[in-house]
């Protein structure tokens, strides 16, 4: 078996996540937060419509974790998406971080916003 290490870019992985937070970089960040190449900071949720469409231009792809649970995301936040042109997928919490690893493991330009598990 041949084992290829995996280089990111500028963005970091998560690492794990808990009850209310999540680790990234080896930094505990609570819950709910956004990462991308940027950096990782707080999210404001569901009501947080503008800051998720401000990365249109920067992301190709923003994977919502809605939680323990995939759930629909509001109207408003996802009209506010689709407006702003981001593709979106959204998924639970854990799927969306493993697949925002592997696509950033890929060289993608990929953003995360997660609400906490539980």
């Amino acid at each position: 078996m041949r084992l290829n290490e995996v280089v990111y870019t500028d963005a970091l992985p998560v690492e794990g996540y808990g009850p209310g937070f999540f680790r990234i970089g080896g930094e505990k960040h609570e819950a709910p937060l956004l990462t991308w190449a940027k950096g990782t900071s707080a999210w404001g949720g569901y009501d947080d419509a503008k800051t998720l469409a401000a990365l249109a231009k920067e992301v190709d792809v923003l994977f919502v974790g809605t939680g323990s649970e995939i759930a629909h995301l509001p109207a408003d936040l996802r009209d506010a998406l689709e407006e702003a042109g981001l593709g979106v997928e959204v998924m639970s919490s854990p799927a969306a971080c493993r697949t925002y690893n592997v696509l950033l493991s890929e060289g993608r330009r990929v953003a995360l916003a997660v609400l906490p598990v539980t």
